[in-house]
């Protein structure tokens, strides 16, 4: 017996030396990762097995280790042992008290060893050190690596097209519930980023950011554009590829942009979604109501850099500059010719008003 306790004290020791040491002596055969006990390599070789041997007698839920059966039975009992101080909130672990104590005390206690970083939780730190380094959830389909198992989920969603996010406004499906987030401020009119140096808010956080710094992060291989937006190079790369992925049902017509094509469709269903607050009057894209609120607003917001004159249209800007161009490339820019008359014109706009009044003429000398 005294044999068996001193063996017993010594092998205690010899572990209780490991938490200095940092040994890990008992490696998984399933993914190599080591650990200092052997008791918590044979729970870590659950995940593997999917072994899980402590039950629930209340509701039959299983788990891969005793404390956490434990932990799950305060549920059922309604058991919350650990009470915060400062505000009264009770917890059923001591640990869920001591990370919740830290959003009072300010505390972060994980550091990044890469960047300095610092995190409350330790769950935080994890997931923030993939950054750097690890991409351990592949796609099964492309082979695409991704830091976070809920971005594998949602990129899963691109080869089996299911969009089970939905837009109570419109209908609008999405794959993840970031992009419906994202959407639905369109409808509400929410904006919660809000910018330190001007006061004004967006929608969404990577147009506050980049708004005063002028920044173009993302610059196209070919002419050297930049673009705020990864979407937006990709978008303006079509140009130079001539590539249009997004056809037409109806009539077959191909578009670059998939909200060019959704625009295109209420041409063939007569649907217009947005609609002016002011007067009800409805448009079939977004951008048509927006230049027509300018008409209740008085808003010019496009500038001649040549005279200072304003616009409510970028359309009639660019008519307007014309004006200031020399009288060659002036009367080349003028693309639009009456078949009548051989008169040339910038817009097409202003060859139709004048065909509609040389046939008025006409009509009137008989």
């Amino acid at each position: 017996s005294l044999i068996n306790s001193i063996f017993t004290k010594l092998r205690n020791l010899k572990e209780h030396e490991r938490t200095h040491t940092a040994e890990k002596p008992f490696q998984c055969l399933q993914c190599t990762k080591s650990f200092c006990w052997l008791g918590k390599l044979k729970v870590h070789e659950r995940i593997h097995s999917g072994e899980k041997p402590y039950h629930c007698s209340q509701c039959g839920t299983s788990f891969t280790q005793l404390g956490t059966l434990k932990t799950h039975e305060k549920i059922h009992s309604g058991v919350k042992p650990y009470n915060c101080s400062q505000c009264g909130t009770s917890f059923t672990r001591s640990r869920d008290l001591k990370e919740h104590e830290r959003i009072h005390t300010g505390e972060k206690p994980y550091h990044c060893s890469q960047c300095g970083k610092t995190f409350t939780w330790l769950g935080s730190l994890k997931t923030h050190e993939r950054t750097h380094t690890e991409k351990p959830y592949q796609c099964s389909q492309c082979g695409k690596s991704f830091r976070w198992l809920v971005s594998l989920k949602t990129h899963e969603r691109i080869h089996t097209g299911e969009k089970p996010y939905h837009c109570s406004h419109c209908g609008k499906s999405f794959r993840g519930s970031v992009s419906l987030k994202q959407h639905e401020r369109i409808h509400t009119g929410e904006k919660p980023y809000h910018c330190s140096h001007c006061e004004k808010s967006f929608r969404w956080l990577g147009t506050l950011k980049l708004t005063h710094t002028g920044e173009k992060p993302f610059p196209c291989s070919q002419c050297g554009k930049g673009f705020t937006q990864l979407g937006s190079l990709k978008e303006h790369e079509r140009i130079h590829t001539g590539e249009s992925p997004f056809p037409c049902s109806q009539c077959g017509k191909s578009f670059t942009r998939l909200r060019s094509l959704k625009g295109h469709e209420r041409t063939h269903t007569g649907e217009r979604p947005f609609q002016c607050s002011q007067c009800g009057k409805g448009f079939n894209r977004i951008g048509s109501l927006k230049e027509h609120e300018r008409t209740h607003t008085g808003e010019k917001p496009f500038q001649c850099s040549q005279c200072g004159n304003r616009f409510t249209r970028l359309g009639n800007l660019k008519g307007h500059e014309r004006i200031h161009t020399k009288p060659q490339e002036e009367e080349e820019e003028k693309k639009y010719h009456c078949s009548h008359c051989g008169k040339k014109f910038f817009r097409s706009e202003d060859l139709k008003t004048h065909e509609r009044i040389e046939r008025l003429c006409s009509d009137l000398s008989f």
